[in-house]
């Protein structure tokens, strides 16, 4: 078993698309015992397979004398929900002082994805010796938590006897908030809007991130400054007063919080100075907006069907020039959309048993056309078991069915939509559907489809489609609402953006990572968009 260490990289390791830092906690189970007067002496190695090698990204202190270690060092790692991230944790009883392994004995090592992790929580598995046999009882227990401060301030804020400062009129009062920076000085971190003409003024609610406030410390001192506005940009101060949030926490609904706004230069020359006005904290609530990884990690599965066009503008399979030939190498455009997007999903999903459906052919013995078949012709149960699943089942229908038409999208749509209806019934952020729909062509039956769009945009579901072929994809591009909000015919809107079109051909000669890059990429942000504006936490969410 040859590992060689390679320096970590300069940065980190992945795309700009960095959902977050995972930490990851590392305890061993009856590991193998290679020292004859005592027991191992076990430390854990992380790799990540970087372009088709193992680079060591870190390691943990060693537990001396210790067959069941629980490491106190954690692995912090880049975690990017549209990459395959393959991990390796690896155990040596420690001998020697050398970096080197090789002089380390080997305890065992256990291989997955970041993916598989994170949307487990926590998984213990058995350890491997470097011939697949397992290291003897041993195991492993890596858990996961999401390394990042997402609380929210949200203030709602008001003044009262503000000091006058415009000759002819009142003040057009407007708060900053600052807080110390590294350097000492102040740092502005929000500004409300300007309320012009009154010494009372009542302001907008605002929410800034806990970290942008106070970098998460709630016990550290900000400033909030009261200023008159002026159109030339000179601004005339009116007060000012340090705070906590935890301070301002104190604020009740029922019970504002009222503190002093204060002009140093006249409350050194005015003996008789009590302030320049009150400043109202009427409200003042701390809490958690939830990222893609707590619902992931809160138990939220991605459930996953593929849509297959067999219109027969495709072509004939058994042909060359057909988008559904499979070539020499047992693949084709349909197949590497289906894997590309596929190995993603299939590790948030704990059956992983896959709807496939098939549209636009004639199906036997009757040779009548379907928009809404399984390809493995079993109606009842259209699961395949992971994406190899969906491969094999793709592979085995082509010859039994005739390409024909017309496109179809809506009865697929319609159909996971009444899937995705049936979960929002639980009341919970348990379910996320996601609908693959590869095709080769222009829809048919636009209008039904807009329809069935704007209706799953209410739905927990989100629909990628790619493009195969050399086709016009204009009426594709309507459908992702990137640039303008989707119409039903009946002129209702879509709720959200829930489609993602990209073109094959723009990724024929690029790595097959960036196809699954630029599918996913929204998904993220369209989980998360949905079960906020559902009010659903994730199931196993902490209050703030």
């Amino acid at each position: 078993m040859a590992y060689t260490v390679t320096p970590s990289p300069a940065g980190p390791v992945g795309s700009q698309y960095c959902v977050c830092k995972v930490e990851l906690s590392i305890c061993g189970q009856n590991l193998l015992d290679r020292d004859v007067t005592s027991k191992s002496d076990p430390f854990c190695v992380l790799f990540m397979e970087v372009n088709g090698k193992w680079v060591e990204l870190d390691r943990t202190e060693t537990a001396v004398n210790n067959l069941n270690p629980a490491f106190a060092k954690k692995f912090i790692v880049d975690y990017h929900f549209e990459e395959v991230q393959k991990l390796k944790f690896a155990l040596f009883d420690q001998d020697k002082s050398s970096t080197q392994l090789y002089e380390h004995d080997f305890l065992g090592e256990f291989s997955c994805t970041l993916g598989m992790i994170v949307s487990s929580k926590k998984i213990t598995r058995t350890l491997l010796l470097g011939n697949g046999k397992p290291a003897g009882k041993g195991m492993i227990t890596i858990a996961a938590q999401e390394l990042s401060d997402n609380r929210v301030i949200t203030l709602s804020m008001a003044g009262r006897k503000l000091d006058k400062k415009d000759l002819f009129g009142k003040s057009d009062p407007f708060l900053e908030f600052h807080k110390p920076g590294d350097d000492g000085k102040w740092m502005l971190v929000h500004r409300t809007e300007v309320i012009k003409y009154t010494l009372d003024p009542v302001w907008k609610p605002f929410t800034v991130p806990l970290v942008s406030l106070c970098d998460g410390d709630m016990e550290k001192l900000i400033k909030v400054v009261c200023y008159d506005y002026d159109s030339d940009g000179g601004h005339d101060f009116i007060g000012e007063f340090q705070t906590s949030v935890a301070r301002l926490c104190e604020a009740q609904d029922a019970s504002p919080l009222e503190l002093e706004c204060i002009n140093p230069k006249k409350q050194k020359k005015k003996k008789n100075y009590k302030n320049s006005g009150i400043i109202i904290v009427k409200s003042c609530k701390v809490s958690i907006d939830f990222s893609f990884l707590d619902y992931i990690l809160g138990g939220c599965q991605l459930m996953f069907t593929v849509g297959i066009d067999f219109t027969a503008s495709n072509g004939n399979p058994q042909e060359p020039s057909s988008l559904h030939y499979i070539n020499p190498l047992g693949t084709n455009e349909y197949l590497s959309a289906i894997w590309a997007v596929g190995q993603i999903i299939q590790d948030y999903d704990s059956d992983k048993m896959f709807p496939a459906l098939g549209f636009g052919a004639q199906l036997p013995p009757d040779w009548k056309v379907s928009h809404e078949f399984a390809i493995n012709f079993n109606p009842r149960n259209p699961f395949c078991s992971g994406v190899e699943g969906i491969v094999q089942a793709y592979s085995a229908c082509l010859p039994h069915i005739r390409f024909y038409g017309p496109t179809n999208f809506s009865p697929i749509i319609n159909h996971v939509a009444r899937f995705a209806a049936q979960a929002t019934q639980q009341e919970t952020a348990s379910q996320y559907f996601i609908l693959l729909i590869i095709t080769d062509g222009v829809i048919s039956d636009m209008d039904e489809t807009r329809h069935a769009v704007v209706q799953a945009s209410k739905l927990p579901m989100s629909i990628i489609i790619v493009g195969v072929g050399n086709a016009d994809f204009a009426a594709m591009e309507f459908l992702d609402g990137d640039s303008r909000v989707l119409h039903s015919y009946t002129g209702e809107e879509a709720v959200r953006d829930i489609v993602q079109f990209v073109p094959f051909r723009n990724f024929r000669n690029v790595p097959k990572e960036t196809l699954a890059k630029a599918v996913l990429a929204e998904l993220p942000q369209q989980v998360v968009q949905y079960f906020k504006q559902q009010n659903l936490p994730p199931i196993n969410s902490e209050p703030a």
